[in-house]
């Protein structure tokens, strides 16, 4: 019985070791001989930290340049301690937040302190990977110094270009952010992608005490799995079925924004400011690439995580079939049916789990046109057209540098509406352009017009079309001429044809001063007889 017990033992340990999903093919025996049977397939969990590239901002938010004195919230008045950025002993640069702590060593990157208080002091710690990863456990930055009493963790799924919170932290959730305090454990599978606001791990309890903050993922998880994660099965299937929980856990980047930091009590303390500031001495995010359940392993290839695609797929998260298996629309692998998964292995052309029709995973479904004899792709995705996709809309054109099974295959022309004939554009993106317009887009004038809600010929210059008479050209579109000339071009005279201007302007003038005399003359008259 013991025996038995400690072989059992064994194999579950053993099960443990090996995980779910970490093949993605084993060769089996069949009547016909060894064949490949395909798996759902997924890299290890593994520490993030080792390959994110951090940024910090604003410029000049690190402290030590210049030097600068700081204290601690526990010895407020003692303040001998110095950041400086020339000296390698006293330096606190960003990449201390992801080093290895060698000898006991304790290592951390610092900001300059809250000198300019009542001014926010406001810092953003961005951290960028080049590739979706998938969160296989909590998240936990580690603050030296005291943890902010309000900051915002965000995350980014499309390398930075858009963010969305992940969740709010403050020692007061409603004051900081309008919202009521909750915990994960408050959640329940309905709405566990809910994002919250925690009040757990801002409030001052001393910096020796408690230090970290975490993005709780495990609690998440054991509302499926169990509190110690036994059924990973129920997870993985809720993963398949409950709409958005799956991108939920992954992202491409993640961003910190640090809005206020520690204060030691319940308001800022202004007679000794040096003593306010942020320290982060290590970051842990521990994931795994996403590779869509096609690839058990991730490398660094030239500097960036990549996925090793099984299922004759390809991309950095084997996010597309190969060249050559394209006979069916690329799918992510599946969790489901336990334990193994469903592949969804990408086709060659011809094969008979393959169609008769190519449509570059642009259409997934096909249709036999009777009086033409053809097989027809139908409702053509990601800006296509054609029989088998291969075409771009109206409106768009074909982007080089992409397959022609890519989602970004076909680029939007973005003629100039004012400047071109119609939205239309050539193979190259070029669109044809009124007269007088010019540029890929039309959205520029040639030499010798000017734009003005599209594009118009130059009314004057300062090389062909010269203002005359002494004129000043404005804008191209003037001359603005003085009071004796008229015209376009300044280029007439005001005073009639075959006139003396001058003797007319002296006559005008002499009659006028004549007649001011003789009123003069009758009014001093007037008053010398009374």
């Amino acid at each position: 019985m013991l025996l038995q017990a400690v072989f059992l033992l064994l194999l579950h340990c053993l099960g443990s070791t090996l995980g779910q999903y970490e093949l993605c093919k084993s060769l089996v025996s069949t009547d016909e001989g060894s064949v490949w049977e395909q798996y759902a397939c997924q890299p290890k969990s593994a520490s993030m930290k080792d390959y994110m590239r951090i940024k910090v901002d604003p410029p000049g938010i690190t402290c030590g340049n210049p030097p600068e004195r700081f204290c601690t919230l526990e010895n407020p008045y003692l303040c001998s301690d110095e950041c400086d950025a020339s000296n390698p002993d006293l330096a606190h640069p960003p990449q201390l937040m992801q080093d290895r702590e060698r000898n006991g060593l304790l290592t951390y990157w610092q900001t300059v302190t809250w000198s300019r208080h009542p001014e926010p002091l406001l810092a953003n710690i961005t951290m960028s990977w080049n590739k979706s990863l998938e969160l296989t456990d909590d998240i936990q930055i580690t603050f030296e110094y005291g943890r902010p009493t309000i900051m915002v963790l965000d995350k980014s799924m499309d390398h930075g270009r858009s963010w969305q919170p992940y969740q709010f932290y403050a020692d007061d959730c409603m004051d900081a952010f309008n919202m009521p305090p909750k915990r994960v454990r408050d959640l329940s599978p309905a709405n566990i992608t809910r994002v919250i606001c925690t009040e757990q791990y801002s409030r001052w309890v001393g910096s020796k005490n408690e230090k970290n903050v975490k993005f709780e993922v495990r609690a998440r998880f054991a509302v499926f799995a169990g509190p110690r994660l036994q059924n990973m099965d129920s997870l993985y299937t809720r993963m398949e079925s409950m709409k958005g929980l799956r991108d939920f856990f992954t992202f491409t980047n993640l961003r910190m924004r640090l809005l206020r930091p520690a204060l030691g009590g319940t308001y800022v303390q202004r007679d000794n400011l040096l003593k306010y500031f942020y320290a982060i001495s290590n970051i842990e995010v521990p994931a795994r690439c996403k590779c869509n359940l096609h690839a058990s392993q991730c490398l660094l290839q030239d500097g960036n995580l990549q996925c090793q695609c099984e299922h004759n797929t390809t991309g950095q998260d084997c996010q597309r079939c190969r060249k050559g298996f394209k006979a069916k629309s690329w799918k992510a692998g599946s969790y489901l049916p336990a334990p193994n998964g469903t592949p969804n292995t990408c086709t060659i052309a011809g094969s008979p789990s393959g169609s008769n029709c190519e449509c570059y995973g642009h259409s997934n479904r096909c249709s036999y046109i009777d009086y033409l004899n053809i097989v027809t792709c139908v409702s053509c995705k990601h800006n296509t057209r054609g029989q088998n996709c291969q075409h771009c809309r109206l409106g768009y054109f074909r982007n080089a540098s992409a397959e022609l099974d890519d989602e970004s295959v076909c680029i939007e022309c973005n003629c100039n509406q004012m400047g071109s004939v119609h939205d239309r554009c050539n193979g190259t993106g070029f669109c044809q352009c009124k007269e007088g317009a010019t540029g890929a887009k039309c959205d520029d004038c040639v030499p010798g017009y000017y734009w003005k809600q599209g594009c118009y010929s130059n009314v004057c210059d300062e090389e062909m079309l010269l203002c005359q008479n002494g004129g000043t050209c404005y804008q191209n579109q003037k001359c603005i001429c003085p009071p004796e000339f008229k015209g376009v071009l300044c280029q007439h005279s005001r005073c009639e044809a075959g006139k003396d201007c001058n003797a007319a302007s002296s006559l005008h003038f002499s009659m006028a001063t004549l007649l001011l005399c003789t009123l003069l003359s009758h009014l001093l008259a007037m008053l010398t007889a009374h």
